[in-house]
């Protein structure tokens, strides 16, 4: 191997994407190497004594064997005891466990992953279904609540209107050069807390974990970022604590041209092949983007088309247990915003594929309840562009309960981000008359979520067909158990990005977001059905993501949107070859 990891030739990169640990286009060669090979800690130079304990990439704690600790000048520094990687993770979950406050195992997880990289992705990894609901929602929207007051680090980049004019400079001062995925938000719309601002960074880091947790994408390749525009919220901008621009938020064209700044340095910083996800912002600004850069960048909206892609999924699976086609349905959505209109407009294109009926009558099926009632064409005319398509000829209801009434539909669905709007007469109606109604309640974190699990088994006496955005334990009811099931985008992101890299993608088309939601609906067993499950558990989630971005990877191939050529023979082997591994690796 050269000594200069930079003069690595790029035909040797593309010739070896991946190897026993991960990785694509890992020039420091780290994860090319066999398990048995010896690798070098490269930083600037090689890291040794109190430089590499300090660097979370290759800090591997009391697991540095004595030569290591002789040969990197860390003998004295440590106690003596040497400890595995899997007494470590198991004294750390027990320490996790003593904490009775969940954001105060989060505060833990989050020093840890500061402290030592590979250690805390095998923790995330090893105990995920634990895990998951800290570092991601309910417990990551009460940490941007108030992540003012536990700042200790930056976790990735801020970029303010201070910055404006030279956002590229701003991108140069990241460490990492080969970023494959950014996930970027402006914090106006975090989960259903509103306008955090700059304190919405939770959500950026919390993605790009999970990026690498569940789809394999190397830590190294992930960048969270933060647009800091100023924020509306007042209690913020009142708070001495508060790590963002004390200002209201730009609007219009200066956010338009602020945006486009970030877009293109993007674009020149990284190139064609980085992923930008967009996160959390508020539904004109996110339509605005996905439309405006779909045609010239890589993007993805985790909010309408992640939850859209991982809630076809579970309607495709729950027909197994019902017997019907998804154009037998009708559908009824309290929500009118990014996610209830991208699950729609995906239910009606499958529909649309399965049947050949064109997309405009498939959206009939499709009716959407928003704060000012049922969506109708009487309404068309004040209506936002991305709600029009969903007006349909109906006299105006103005409640739910009204519309549930009126449109009786089979297939219930909840985004609107205000809790407890299902109530007992809303789901006792939708018991009366389907035999097993689809309940899904998806507004996070869980104190939004349209009903609780307990509810919707008890208020239909067992019959529902339940799942949720966040997560809730397993309910008994006359003696039976049910398994809420959880329709968590993170079955659907981490597996599409890990495809859409693997593959060299370019673009991102809707066909891939349905190729993604068969792949996770094909992995729901009988097993899973007769727990009343329509998605799989998350224990299997890393095999999960594999077989979704294989799914995605042969779209992208079939669609000539890929890059990497030729295709791989067995792209769920490639897709499994590509993952990070977290296991220490042993310096030389």
């Amino acid at each position: 191997m050269s000594s200069n990891p930079t003069q690595i030739s790029d035909d040797y990169v593309s010739e070896n994407r991946s190897g026993v640990g991960g990785g694509i286009s890992d020039v420091y060669g780290e994860d090319l190497a066999t398990l048995d090979q010896l690798v070098t800690p490269w930083v600037t130079s090689v890291a040794s004594g109190y430089t590499l304990m300090r660097d979370p990439r290759y800090n591997k704690g009391l697991a540095f064997t004595d030569k290591e600790r002789d040969a990197h000048y860390l003998t004295g520094l440590l106690p003596p005891v040497i400890l595995s990687q899997d007494v470590q993770e198991k004294k750390m979950m027990h320490n996790l466990r003593q904490y009775t406050v969940p954001l105060h195992r989060y505060v833990a997880l989050m020093d840890l992953q500061e402290r030592n990289e590979r250690l805390f992705y095998k923790l995330l990894i090893d105990n995920v279904e634990e895990l998951l609901p800290v570092v991601y929602t309910p417990t990551v929207g009460e940490a941007c609540q108030k992540y003012g007051s536990i700042f200790r680090r930056p976790q990735g980049l801020y970029i303010s209107l201070k910055e404006k004019g030279k956002i590229l400079e701003v991108l140069k001062n990241w460490p990492q050069r080969g970023i494959q995925v950014i996930v970027v938000t402006d914090g106006e719309r975090i989960l259903g807390l509103g306008d955090l601002g700059c304190q919405g960074m939770g959500i950026p880091v919390g993605k790009l974990s999970l990026y690498t947790a569940l789809g394999g994408i190397r830590p190294s390749a992930c960048l969270p970022i933060t647009i800091d525009v100023g924020t509306n919220n007042e209690k913020l901008l009142n708070d001495e604590f508060y790590i963002g621009l004390k200002q209201k938020r730009a609007t219009g064209e200066e956010y338009a041209e602020f945006l486009h700044e970030f877009m293109c340095a993007v674009k020149q910083n990284y190139g064609e092949k980085v992923l930008v996800q967009f996160e959390d912002f508020a539904n004109h600004h996110a339509f605005e983007l996905l439309s405006k850069y779909c045609s010239s960048h890589l993007v993805f909206n985790d909010d309408i088309q992640g939850t859209a892609s991982v809630v076809l999924a579970g309607l495709i699976a729950a027909q197994k247990v019902l017997g019907k086609s998804l154009s037998d349905h009708t559908f009824l959505f309290l929500g009118a915003g990014e996610a209830g209109t991208g699950i729609a407009e995906l239910i009606a294109l499958k529909i649309s594929k399965e049947t050949g009926t064109p997309i405009d009558e498939t959206r009939k099926k499709i009716w959407l309840v928003d704060s000012k009632g049922l969506i109708v064409s009487s309404r068309k005319e004040s209506l936002q562009h991305f709600k029009q398509p969903w007006a349909h000829d109906h006299e105006p209801v103005k409640e739910l309960l009204g519309a549930v009434n009126a449109i009786k539909p089979t297939v219930l669905i909840g985004t609107s981000g205000v809790g407890k709007t299902f109530t007992k007469e809303v789901v006792e109606a939708m018991a009366t008359f389907n035999e097993k109604p689809l309940i899904l309640a998806l507004s996070n974190p869980t104190s939004q979520a349209e009903c609780t699990a307990e509810e919707a088994y008890t208020w239909t006496e067992g019959r529902a067909i339940f799942a949720s955005g966040s997560p809730f334990a397993p309910v008994e009811y006359e003696g039976k158990t049910f398994f809420p099931g959880q329709a968590n985008n993170c079955y659907i992101f981490p597996g599409l990005g890990l495809g859409l890299i693997m593959s060299g993608a370019i673009r991102v088309r809707d066909d891939m977001l349905l190729a993604a939601s068969e792949a996770l609906a094909s992995q729901v067993t009988e097993e899973n059905f007769a727990d009343g499950l329509i998605y799989p558990p998350f224990t299997n989630i890393r095999k999960i993501s594999a077989n979704i971005a294989a799914s995605v990877g042969a779209k992208t191939y079939e669609l000539g949107l890929a890059s990497n050529l030729p295709r791989p023979k067995d792209l769920v082997k490639m897709a499994e070859s590509c993952m990070y591994s977290p296991v220490y690796r042993n310096f030389r």
